[in-house]
């Protein structure tokens, strides 16, 4: 009986000893740099989707890990799901897609990205686009969505002598 309590003592502090080990792991934050951060697209018209794509890099000595990409609009997806891992020193170029069917005129987006980012565990980048309704006929949201095509989103449509399609403040 004995011997019984001394193996459970045992395992029991074994197990212990594991668990308090593995809450004590410190995640580090890292240092995230994000290309253009404030970005002004050209005008689309009503309908049409616009890629954005944001180039980061990992300035930091730890691998950066985002948990979450958060825009402020349903309209915005990523366009690969799941967490985001960056080696340091490492670029990465995160793809979402803007889908301007239920706007009209100035749109102004802030994205988040939560993860081990310092300071706070936070970085954002936003933009703004002109979205210009047909100026023959006023489309409603059933025939703008009937009428787009599946490979319109692999075709970014507007691009400026830089070829980045969008313009930055100086």
């Amino acid at each position: 009986m004995s011997t019984r309590f001394l193996i459970l003592g045992r395992c029991c502090l074994v197990l212990a000893a594991a668990a308090a080990l593995s809450c004590s792991r410190k995640v580090d934050f890292t240092e995230l740099e994000i290309k253009d951060p404030v970005r002004h697209y050209y005008p689309i018209l009503q309908g049409q989707e616009l890629t954005i794509i944001v180039p980061i890099e990992n300035k930091g000595d730890v691998p950066l890990t985002i948990k979450d990409v958060q825009p402020t609009c349903g309209c915005i997806r990523q366009m690969e799901s799941g967490e985001i891992f960056v080696p340091p020193g490492k670029p990465y170029t995160l793809i979402l897609s803007y889908d301007s069917t239920k706007n009209v005129g100035k749109v102004e987006h802030t994205v988040r990205l939560w993860g081990n980012i310092s300071p706070g565990g936070m970085a954002e980048f936003k933009f703004d686009v002109n979205v210009v309704p047909d100026a023959s006929y006023h489309h409603d949201y059933e025939e703008l969505y009937a009428e787009r095509n599946p490979l319109k989103s692999y075709i970014d449509g507007v691009v400026n002598d830089t070829g980045l399609g969008y313009y930055i403040d100086k």
